[in-house]
């Protein structure tokens, strides 16, 4: 399981003093906790843990545009630092061509013929891709593909 993987990761990010690695490591898993307490306690799969990092990720991401703009290159640095090893931990995303044909590829095999489709599709790339794509992308790239064939 990925919370193992991150556990193990985070004693030797300690051991090694890589003081970056053990604040994104420690970032998550507080993360992980908040969201296994948030109402009642229950265990969270990979694909729950990936959400986690991903929210972590853009977190760092918009931290870094704000420090950028306010002239304060060392905390935009810091969160850089931290934003590649929270990076390390979610399969990468899929270029725009890669989720296009993905997306298609669902479209014949669920034999979807209009936008009202739009969940299954939804939910097949939530199920099998989940943290792969960009959910406004891949929404997106559906209106397009149905916008395309009824006007082609």
């Amino acid at each position: 399981m990925l919370e193992e993987k991150l556990q193990k990761e985070l004693v030797s990010a300690l051991k090694e003093h890589n003081e970056d690695k053990v604040a994104a490591i420690r970032s998550i898993k507080a993360a992980i906790q908040t969201e296994k307490t948030n109402g009642k306690f229950h265990e969270l799969t990979d694909a729950d843990v990936i959400k986690i990092i991903n929210k972590q990720i853009k977190q760092r991401q918009e931290s870094i545009d704000i420090y950028n703009g306010a002239g304060r290159k060392e905390l935009a640095d810091k969160e850089a630092a931290e934003l590649k090893y929270l990076e390390e931990y979610v399969p990468k995303k899929f270029d725009s061509k890669e989720l296009s044909h993905i997306i298609q590829e669902i479209i014949k095999e669920n034999g979807i013929t209009s936008i009202n489709g739009r969940g299954i599709i939804m939910k097949v790339l939530s199920q099998k891709y989940a943290g792969q794509y960009d959910g406004k992308e891949a929404n997106d790239i559906i209106v397009g593909e149905f916008i395309g064939n009824t006007q082609g």
